[in-house]
């Protein structure tokens, strides 16, 4: 193919096609030819855009963080994708106007933070320490560079300072403690009738077919289907294939262990110590002379059989150190200042350093015990080489076998056919899809977002090659096999439907009003027994907040209740929750007794009280910066069809 237009992209051809590229450079720039215009925006925030890229990403990782944190509880039909994006959205509002108002008060985030954050992350952590190489190969799986990773990182740093600031000047006083402890302890005595809807389905009339008409009319949301797909697919998996036969004798094991054996050797570690005493990097040199005089002076004081620790305790400036005796815990190549790491990597163990300069100040540094270095012997790693050559074959069984699939499937964009019979796979369909994420491969949002893209749905072509679990070194190209567009059902289909629910709404709106009637005469002074004919009343006596024997739509009207007074023996009032109602007479409130509880209780309470009213003050502080920017929204389009 390359060939053949190669041969003919000779002469006046290749001279107007010249031509016709060069047109939109000369008139609109390179970024008409790549772009075509501005990239879409979803808001602005004081003129700062969000872009429709940026907010569709942040939508992705939403989604895939509710899958990873519910695990197996994770119900896509539980979460409303109008709704996720909307919130994603104002999430993205708010950080930015949180950006802005930081920047604008001077605030920063130092190196040192930002380093901090990323060597206490115990994603980038082997053996309790930062490991370096760990942490650029998380990145790369997220397709990330440590500077884009350390930018972003910066940034979300500086978003959380000006809330945490706000956090930290909330307090609670003690007579506030006193009082919640008194009302989250509180207790109230009464008693309920339980008023079932099952109780007046007998007297339930059937909905005449214009009231059927109506609520359909008024609900099409309720029986509305998503727009869906079935796919066709091939899919390829390592695991599933075969590596090339190969002797893997002893020499031949040997021989890999040798040229493998950096692989087989845990990198050197170091459990260090030091005491610091800063210094700006801009300081004069009169500054840093003093600096260092007084750090061979602490030298010294160590030389003649002072404890380090407590030395280290007394004068260090490293405040996460300082109080540990200076302990840095196992340190790593790659993870420290440059020159800081030359001399720890350079010293012997329980030798005493010099003066150390690096950006912070001056150390002196302290190393107490090596490990690693050393490669593990060929016995104990044989087993795990074998396997490991056996599997390395099946993966380039596997890449070379993908990168097939990725090229006929290209070259016959309408069928799938040709790639299958060539790699001898089968090729599989779904059951019907929409939008939201599934189960098994339809679970992860790239091949959703392939199977609805227009390429393949309105265009009618394969996929391209989709990677649904490069851990798991997974490849498959799908294509369209059939579609339905979003609709709501007819009228006829969803009759009975309709019909179930406006006789179970009568039903329900039946016990309510039987609960008022109820509620009607004990207020004329009946008793609960004499009001509630037909109906038994339950004397629930004493019960607190945290009852879970009675139905929590009781506990919640009774606390919800005034407190009876002198002039009112009893308060009453009703409730319904799914159908049933609720009768509830209130006749004493017990207050709780904070004297009655230990230091431990009135400190997490007060903790409690602290952090409700510190998370009320931070959403105080954005709807005020929300008031004063000028933000434009533009209409959230959901994926779902209403």
């Amino acid at each position: 193919m390359l060939q053949e237009i190669r041969e003919r992209a000779q002469g006046w051809v290749a001279w107007a096609i010249i031509l016709l590229i060069s047109i939109p450079f000369a008139f609109w720039g390179i970024d008409s030819y790549f772009g075509g215009g501005a990239e879409p925006v979803v808001a602005s925030v004081n003129g700062t855009k969000i872009t429709e890229r940026a907010f569709n990403q942040a939508v992705n990782r939403t989604r895939i963080q509710l899958r990873d944190q519910l695990g197996d509880a994770y119900n896509p039909a539980l979460f409303s994708d109008a709704r996720i994006r909307e919130d994603v959205l104002e999430r993205m509002i708010r950080e930015t106007l949180l950006l802005e108002d930081s920047e604008a008060m001077g605030l920063r985030t130092s190196d040192q933070a930002v380093r901090g954050t990323i060597v206490g992350e115990p994603a980038f952590q082997r053996d309790g320490a930062f490991s370096k190489a760990q942490y650029e190969q998380m990145l790369r799986l997220q397709g990330l560079t440590p500077a884009a990773y350390e930018a972003s990182l910066r940034r979300q740093l500086l978003i959380t300072q000006l809330p945490r600031a706000i956090r930290e000047t909330a307090f609670v006083t003690d007579a506030l403690t006193e009082r919640s402890l008194s009302l989250m302890r509180q207790q109230r005595v009464l008693a309920y009738v339980p008023v079932p809807s099952a109780a007046f389905e007998a007297r339930v009339q059937a909905p005449s077919e214009e009231a059927v008409a109506a609520y359909y009319d008024e609900h099409p949301e309720q029986f509305a289907t998503p727009e869906q797909v079935r796919v066709a697919y091939l899919l390829l998996d390592a695991a599933r294939l075969s590596a090339p036969d190969e002797t893997l004798d002893e020499a031949t094991l040997r021989e890999h262990y040798e040229r493998r054996r950096d692989a087989f050797t845990a990198p050197q570690e170091r459990r260090v110590r030091h005491i610091l005493l800063t210094v700006s990097a801009e300081a004069d040199q009169a500054t840093r002379a003093a600096t260092r005089e007084r750090l061979q002076a602490i030298q010294e004081r160590l030389r003649d059989g002072e404890a380090f620790a407590d030395v280290a305790a007394e004068v260090s400036e490293d405040p996460g150190s300082a109080d540990n005796g200076g302990a840095l815990g196992w340190i790593g190549r790659g993870s420290l200042d440059p020159a800081f790491e030359q001399a720890v990597f350079a010293l012997q163990p329980d030798t005493l350093s010099d003066p150390v300069r690096s950006r912070f100040g001056y150390h002196l540094v302290e190393v107490l015990e090596v490990r690693g270095g050393e490669p593990q012997p060929f016995e104990a790693v044989k087993e795990a080489l074998s396997a490991d050559l056996r599997s390395g074959g099946s993966e380039g069984v596997f890449f070379e076998q993908a990168e097939q699939l990725a090229t006929l499937t290209y070259e016959s964009p309408d069928s799938l056919v040709p790639a299958a019979e060539t790699l001898e796979l089968e090729i599989q369909e779904s059951d019907w899809i929409d939008r939201s994420t599934g189960e098994g491969l339809f679970a992860h949002p790239r091949v959703i977002a392939a199977a609805f893209s227009e390429e393949v749905l309105v265009q009618g072509n394969n996929s391209e090659l989709l990677e649904p679990d490069p851990d798991g070194l997974q490849a498959m190209v799908l294509r369209v096999a059939d579609h339905r567009e979003p609709s709501v059902r007819a009228l006829a289909e969803v009759r009975d439907e309709i019909v179930a629910l406006l006789e179970a709404q009568q039903a329900v709106e039946a016990a309510q009003a039987e609960a008022e009637a109820i509620v009607s005469r004990v207020r004329a002074g009946q008793t609960l027994a004499e009001a509630a004919v037909g109906f038994e009343p339950i004397e629930a006596g004493q019960v607190s907040r945290a009852t879970r024997e009675l139905p929590p739509e009781v506990i919640r009207l009774a606390f919800s209740l005034p407190r009876p007074d002198a002039d009112t023996e009893r308060r009453v009032g009703s409730t319904s929750d799914e159908g049933d109602a609720f009768v509830v007479v209130v006749s004493e409130v017990i207050d709780g007794d904070p004297a009655q509880l230990d230091a431990a209780e009135r400190a997490a309470e007060a903790n409690v009280l602290k952090r409700a009213l510190a998370s009320a003050d931070v959403d105080a502080v954005l709807t005020q910066m929300q008031a004063r920017a000028k933000i434009e929204r533009k209409p959230v389009v959901s994926d779902e069809p209403f």
